[in-house]
């Protein structure tokens, strides 16, 4: 049989290949001459066929069938066979085939080989895919070689005690005689090993790592030789000597250091040596730096020395390399918060940040930008970032603008300052808001009763330059609708007053309505604030006309709230001015908004409720997926509670009456709740549900229950049937505490199957008194048209001694009274 070509020539001739189809068949034709050689036993030219065998290996060829082959390399007394036997062991076998065990005996018999470049082999396969098997027959080997004096031998060894050390974490100990007197080696390779081996070590063990603190003074004495060193060439890297070792130092001391005060105190003056000593002209000096900055601020270092590890990130930030400004303004965004007055004197650098080119830079100094906002630099941040908004990718303004609202809701300097900011976000950015901006740019309004003139000025002007912002829109709607006669007199004393008409607001509002640019929700807006202009503006038939028109529009929600309003200005106009005047001022809760869950055929479509006329938005879906969870399924109908208005007594049955005239369940004008889309947001009027509510409720004889009985708390259920709907229960619950404190930031939380639905109406308070003092009730209206046996689960969510509590329960045993 003819001689094998050489590696070399096969290697050449794959090259000229001029298409992929041609590689292949070369490679097909050299691997069918290879699998005969092997089939034939030729020893002769094993090595160069195992060996053109791995070339196609890299290349992305399957060269599995060499497997067994290495091991016969492995196996042969040349050193030629034994090192491509090993390469190919390291590269074709892993732990997962059971073969790479058969050569655990050669490896053994090479560790103990009388040639070091041999031991050399064995040990470099055994640290680069030693299985645990291996590992734990062959540590005792390693361990021996730890112990030689051949530095050649030591450094392999001890690469190799780390993969031995991560395969069976249990023999650490049995390495640790070894490392006594691996740090007064004088080879720097030996050196460098012997430290991988105790980063090691200390990241798995808090043993080891309190038994290696003894040795921070000998590392600190290495690493000040390093610094402290003339010029070796042999270790010289860019002026700097031996650059991998002192990081690698540099990090077991940071391990080391970290909460422990003697260990700190010792590496204190080193770390100060090398932050002022290392050369920052070239990229090897900036790594130690780096390196030396990180273990700085995980160590328990002195004040004076975390400025100055804060003053080189900001030096980075200078440097005309993008990944050192990266990797500055990362470390910087994590140690803000520990050294807030030191980051801030690089603010001006980090802002300029802001203008990179490079998107990933961009995004840490915005981030680390809102970081750096405080009460005192609010104003001139504020601006940088709003200047930043104005010019971002969109990719940007969606974080950007919800930094902007957090910072001004926290550091506001006045109500107008907040006011004027967030209508600027608005204003650039309004269609990356987040969904809750409306509702408490709303809110922030209501509360700031001395800007209402000048808010619903400054919106008025805002909506004649631009109705795209859909948001802005929104919140502009809302406020003409509330303050339009505000808005019509000219009573601003913030600025100069603007001179309009009321035709011309309502003009205003008229075209928002048939503008192609306005969501059905912006419809739903505008339509309110029209309808409560009819009670504050004199041109009442002009609404009537605008909001009969509406009365047949195909938009279901906008159809129906128009109706309601068809109904107010004919059998109901006595109670109109009442209904529709100026919401009161709104407490502003601790959660997000108020929210509840509107239920559609049985899926749940997060929405939030605005107390008097705000149509809803979208909520975001977390809490919704948090009551799913609550149940640990999708086959139910989670509710969270609404926050509803309190309603004058006069006026409350008048209202009922008023709803219960309307045809909600069917007709050509109106539809019911349940079959409206989930992508179309419900309107509720003056906060009261869309879907058809009960107006009369009658007591039933259903005895109470017990439903929760735990921690001093106590949840009592009472039944009653509502009236005309008999597969209505309404539920009463009544949450007592007899522990000594109050249980404060009380939530009440339930979810039901699918057959039915549930509406959770707000309770009568949040805080349960101690000593059983005073109860919480809150109301539960159960749909149950299929007359099954109620089943429901229930989250309960309080505070107690200043410590959160929160249980989850099933109440399964319900009167039968109350769902036959």
């Amino acid at each position: 049989m003819p001689a094998p070509i050489r590696l070399r020539e096969l290697i050449r001739t794959i090259r000229t290949a001029r298409t992929q189809a041609e590689e292949r068949e070369m490679i097909q034709k050299e691997c069918a001459a290879i699998r005969s050689s092997f089939r034939e036993e030729d020893n002769t030219y094993r090595c160069r066929n195992v060996a053109k065998l791995l070339y196609m290996h890299m290349l992305g060829y399957p060269a599995h069938f060499g497997q067994l082959e290495c091991l016969k390399l492995i196996a042969s007394q040349k050193f030629t066979d034994k090192r491509i036997g090993y390469l190919g062991a390291m590269l074709l076998l892993d732990e997962r085939q059971d073969v790479h065990l058969l050569m655990t005996n050669c490896i053994k018999n090479d560790l103990n080989h009388s040639t070091q470049y041999v031991q050399g082999l064995a040990l470099c396969t055994l640290g680069c895919m030693g299985s645990s098997e291996m590992c734990r027959d062959l540590a005792g080997e390693v361990e021996k070689l730890l112990k030689t004096s051949n530095s050649y031998l030591r450094k392999k060894a001890a690469l190799c005690a780390v993969h031995v050390i991560r395969k069976v974490p249990e023999l650490m100990e049995m390495f640790l005689p070894a490392t006594k007197n691996l740090l007064s080696e004088k080879n720097h390779g030996v050196l460098h090993t012997s430290v991988v081996l105790l980063t090691e070590m200390c990241e798995r063990s808090p043993d080891m790592l309190s038994h290696f603190r003894k040795l921070v003074p000998q590392l600190v004495r290495i690493l000040k030789n390093l610094i402290m060193s003339g010029y070796s060439p042999e270790h010289d890297v860019s002026g700097i000597s031996d650059p991998f070792l002192q990081v690698r130092i540099l990090r077991l001391l940071r391990i080391l250091g970290k909460s422990d005060d003697d260990s700190s105190e010792a590496m204190n003056d080193i770390l100060a040596q090398v932050a002022t000593n290392t050369e920052t002209s070239k990229n090897v000096g900036n790594a130690i730096l780096y390196e030396t900055v990180l273990t700085i601020m995980d160590i328990k270092s002195e004040s004076g020395l975390r400025v100055l590890a804060i003053n080189i990130l900001g030096r980075f930030l200078l440097n005309n390399d993008k990944n050192i400004r990266y990797v500055a303004l990362t470390s910087l965004l994590k140690t803000v918060q520990t050294d807030h007055n030191a980051v801030q004197r690089h603010r001006s650098t980090i802002v300029d940040c802001l203008k990179d080119l490079d998107v990933s830079i961009k995004r840490r100094a915005m981030e680390l930008s809102f970081a750096l906002v405080n009460g005192n630099n609010i104003r001139g941040m504020m601006k940088e970032l709003l200047y930043f908004l104005d010019s971002c990718d969109p990719e940007f303004k969606a974080d950007c603008a919800s930094g902007v609202f957090l910072a001004a809701e926290k550091y506001a300097p006045s109500k107008r300052w907040h006011i004027d900011t967030i209508m600027r976000v608005l204003t650039t950015a309004g269609s990356y808001v987040r969904d809750d901006s409306v509702p408490n740019l709303i809110q922030l309004i209501t509360n700031s009763v001395e800007m209402h003139a000048y808010t619903v000025q400054r919106l008025y002007k805002a909506l004649l330059d631009d109705i795209s912002q859909q948001p802005l829109v929104q919140v502009a709607s809302w406020c003409i609708g509330e303050y339009g006669d505000l808005l019509v007199s000219g009573q601003c004393e913030e600025e100069e007053p603007i001179q309009v008409t009321e035709d011309e607001v309502l003009d205003v509002l008229e075209g928002l309505l048939v503008s192609n640019l306005s969501t059905p929700v912006t419809r739903g807006y505008s339509l309110t604030a029209i309808m409560k202009l009819s009670t504050r503006f004199s041109g009442v038939n002009r609404i009537k006309k605008v909001v009969s028109i509406y009365g047949s529009s195909i938009d279901v929600e906008l159809q129906q709230r128009a109706v309601e309003y068809n109904a107010l200005f004919k059998k109901y106009d006595h109670m109109r001015p009442a209904l529709l005047e100026r919401m009161p001022i709104m407490e502003k809760t601790a959660t997000n908004g108020p929210t509840e869950i509107v239920q559609t055929n049985g899926e749940t479509e997060p929405s939030v409720v605005e107390p008097k006329h705000l149509p809803p938005v979208t909520q975001p879906a977390n809490q919704a997926n948090d009551l799913l969870d609550l149940l640990g399924g999708n086959d139910v109908v989670p509710v969270i509670q609404t926050t509803m208005p309190t309603k004058p007594a006069s006026a409350g049955g008048e209202l009922l009456d008023l709803l219960g005239d309307l045809s909600l369940s069917g007709g050509p004008a109106t539809a019911p709740a349940s079959s409206v889309p989930t992508s179309q947001p419900s309107f509720l009027l003056d906060g009261l549900s869309s879907q058809p509510l009960f107006n009369d409720i009658a007591a039933a004889a259903i005895p109470p229950m017990t439903a929760y009985n735990k921690n001093g708390l106590k949840i009592d259920f009472t039944f009653e049937r509502a009236n005309p709907n008999p597969n209505v229960a309404v539920i009463t619950i009544h949450a007592s505490n007899s522990t000594e404190a109050d249980m404060t930031e009380f939530v009440f939380q339930a979810a039901v199957p699918k057959t039915f639905q549930l509406q959770l109406l707000s309770p009568s308070s949040n805080v349960v008194p101690a000593l059983n003092q005073g109860t919480v009730t809150q109301v539960i209206r159960v749909l149950n048209p299929q007359k099954q046996q109620l089943r429901m689960r229930i989250k309960l969510t309080y505070t107690l001694k200043g410590s959160p509590v929160q249980d989850l329960a099933e109440v399964n045993n319900f009167p039968a009274q109350s769902w036959q």
